[in-house]
């Protein structure tokens, strides 16, 4: 537990940091070093060995994002922001098909690629046009991140308290339903207090929080995913990059799931609300 807390404490002040203080284009670049690592790990979850085929997926996608930052003001980014959110519906119905593509067959880690390519990419286009925002893109990316984290958090403490049902025992048995309430009533919470902080009111507040709780679900939705993909694999992380806590993609699984959807929820909800 203590190194766990350590290494969260450090991962946290980085990204806070780096939030907060670096112009959308640096932050958009360390993003894709990220996703890079993200990229490697993925591939060899699916069961890819050979080293030159994983390093042409990791250019596949660095080149999918710079393709995507140079349209980013046209409607293919939305498009690439709402299929994010499509595939994760979509991810929910493979999880209840347990045993699809489990085979490690060439046609399954082709398929396993491909939804990596839908679970990544629309994840880095949604935290970039967050951030680059105005007003507030910063402290709205920070919102949405703490969002996740806390969603994590609540339902480690609710989970381990409490916890009697299982949610999903075939694919991850450490969670429960209790850990999912705690979840939910917690980043609502959290919602509310930061939202309010941020001058939201009303219906806006109202709709804020709605989204969040949401996003907490699609968050679990992305943690089970990878669960899975990591059952059939037959590992328990998906690498050792960061101590106690495993690999890039167990920290970002939640991430990737939620952040498509905060953006087009907030867009939904700056509509509403305008005046």
């Amino acid at each position: 537990m203590k190194q766990r807390i350590v290494t969260a404490l450090i991962l946290a002040i980085v990204a806070v940091c780096l939030i907060l203080l670096a112009p959308t284009s640096l932050f958009a670049s360390v993003l894709v070093v990220v996703w890079a690592v993200a990229v490697w790990e993925w591939t060899g979850l699916i069961g890819m060995r050979a080293a030159q085929v994983r390093i042409a997926a990791v250019l596949a996608v660095v080149l999918a994002q710079a393709g995507l930052w140079s349209v980013r003001d046209s409607s293919l980014w939305w498009v690439v922001l709402v299929a994010g959110v499509v595939w994760w519906w979509l991810a929910l119905l493979w999880m209840r098909r347990y045993t699809f593509s489990a085979s490690p067959t060439s046609r399954n880690k082709a398929i396993k690629l491909l939804a990596g390519l839908c679970v990544l990419v629309p994840a880095w286009a949604a935290l970039v046009q967050l951030h680059g925002e105005t007003p507030d893109g910063r402290l709205w990316t920070l919102f949405a991140l703490v969002l996740v984290w806390a969603a994590d958090t609540f339902a480690y403490f609710a989970g381990s308290r409490f916890g009697r049902n299982k949610l999903a025992p075939r694919i991850s048995p450490g969670k429960t339903l209790e850990g999912v309430w705690g979840a939910l009533i917690g980043t609502a919470l959290v919602a509310l207090i930061a939202g309010w902080w941020m001058q939201q009111r009303g219906a806006g507040l109202a709709l804020l929080v709605g989204l969040a709780v949401l996003c907490v679900v699609f968050s679990i939705i992305g943690d089970l995913f990878e669960s899975l993909m990591k059952r059939q694999a037959g590992v328990k992380d998906s690498g050792s990059l960061f101590p106690g806590h495993g690999g890039m993609l167990d920290r970002l699984d939640g991430v990737f799931a939620a952040l498509p959807l905060f953006v087009i929820g907030k867009v939904g909800i700056d509509l509403l609300v305008a005046p």
